[in-house]
């Protein structure tokens, strides 16, 4: 669906002072089933994945199958597309569709093995850590990964996912498979990413398609794509210094 915020609801939302950042809650399985009733009409392609209360009074998050995201009433008669945010003093706009997002995300991450990322670890104490969706052709993976060292002298440890941007089967993906199914896949993956010559190799258990199915679920839409600890997706390149701040280390 591609339908926009009317511009009475934005109105409305810019005027709802003091609601707080909740989570979205569980509704009870008479509100879903009425939701469903009212809104998963033949030939509108909507179909439900998950109902759950917002933060709005009266309003209910409903989470389509394709992902896309509705705020709809309580009687399912009238719904908008878009992300829900409140208002305070203090706090200014706050995105609550997109803080629910960030735990998706982080839950999902949390979920791939040590041992299917290529981890350059901090120096000393480690102090945070990214994560990062990377391809080994694109300008500014490169420009990133000539910073790592100095992100890592900082106590960073950067965590690399694959992202073949160009989709599985071109050379870029054939590069990344080389690079996760090397002994040395630290070193071989920078020598991908300074143009050095590497001789392809391949393994069955390479994560790396998974890792670009995961990666598109979790709303990459290019490389490189970093991912705080808190889940918050970055799309594209920060300066080591500008990355210090986001991760709120000086």
């Amino acid at each position: 669906m591609n339908l926009q915020i009317s511009r009475w609801l934005l109105a409305l939302l810019l005027t709802v002072v003091g609601v707080t950042a909740t989570a979205a809650g569980a509704v009870d399985k008479a509100q879903e089933e009425k939701l469903r009733k009212a809104l998963e009409i033949p030939g509108t392609g909507i179909s439900i994945s998950e109902v759950r209360a917002s933060a709005m009074p009266g309003i209910f998050e409903i989470e389509l199958v394709d992902g896309t995201i509705l705020h709809s009433s309580a009687d399912g008669a009238f719904f908008i597309v878009g992300d829900l945010y409140s208002v305070d003093s203090t706090n200014g706009l706050t995105n609550l569709s997109e803080m629910r997002r960030d735990g998706q995300r982080l839950a999902r991450l949390e979920e791939v093995a040590a041992k299917d990322m290529i981890v350059f670890p901090a120096e000393g104490e480690v102090r945070s850590h990214i994560t990062v969706f990377t391809d080994v052709t694109c300008y500014y993976c490169r420009k990133l990964h000539q910073e790592v060292p100095e992100l890592n002298k900082r106590g960073v440890e950067v965590r690399y996912l694959a992202y073949p941007r160009q989709g599985i089967g071109t050379d870029g993906y054939k590069k990344l498979v080389t690079a996760w199914c090397s002994e040395d896949r630290q070193d071989v993956l920078t020598r991908l990413k300074t143009d050095k010559s590497v001789a392809d190799k391949s393994c069955p258990d390479n994560p790396v398609s998974a890792q670009f199915q995961l990666g598109k679920d979790v709303g990459v839409r290019g490389t490189p794509a970093i991912v705080t600890p808190d889940g918050k997706l970055i799309p594209g390149y920060k300066p080591v210094d500008q990355m210090m701040l986001t991760l709120g280390l000086n």
